[in-house]
């Protein structure tokens, strides 16, 4: 009877840890639209830290998960275009940070249309898709709040074909 009550004891802390690790640390997430193609795909699995933004704000760069200010029974993922106290504008298809030039390597197609400049407040980000076409990001409900973000995405684990670092862009 007491090696049955060790089983049970594992099995309890096992689920216990697994709970307390997804709610605090990390967590699958699956991509559901096509805003960020070519870095991710509909189906790809992402793990995405949920530890990072309780100690810093986010890089430029990074690909995050967050809640959208117009829908908050949804999630969305987005790179990190503009940080907080910067000024973002696109003109000629091309993203500016304070008068100066983006560089996206991640961008395969021009950005349209033309934005003028949007100043991100304290506490917030601009945040943009990568296939930038279809993207319903900043450009459409402004800069989002920094603790509406879920978390860092930081890899896709599936499908094994996509295994991608995405971390590789963040400055």
């Amino acid at each position: 009877m007491s090696e049955l009550k060790s089983w049970i004891l594992i099995i309890i802390v096992a689920f216990a840890l697994s709970f307390l690790i997804r709610a605090y640390v990390v967590q699958p997430y699956r991509v559901e639209m096509t805003s960020m193609l070519d870095t991710l795909y509909p189906d790809d699995l992402v793990i995405v830290d949920k530890i990072s933004y309780r100690f810093r704000i986010p890089k430029r760069g990074e690909v995050v998960v967050f809640v959208p200010p117009d829908d908050i029974t949804s999630k969305y993922i987005k790179r990190v275009i503009g940080l907080p106290g910067e000024t973002i504008s696109i003109r000629n298809g091309k993203v500016y940070i304070n008068g100066g030039l983006l560089n996206e390597p991640y961008v395969n197609s021009p950005t349209f249309p033309d934005l003028s400049e949007v100043n991100v407040p304290e506490g917030c980000i601009f945040v943009m898709g990568d296939n930038r076409s279809v993207s319903y990001d900043s450009r459409r409900f402004g800069p989002i709040k920094v603790d509406s973000i879920v978390g860092r995405a930081l890899f896709v684990y599936w499908p094994f074909t996509h295994l991608e670092n995405l971390c590789a862009y963040s400055e």
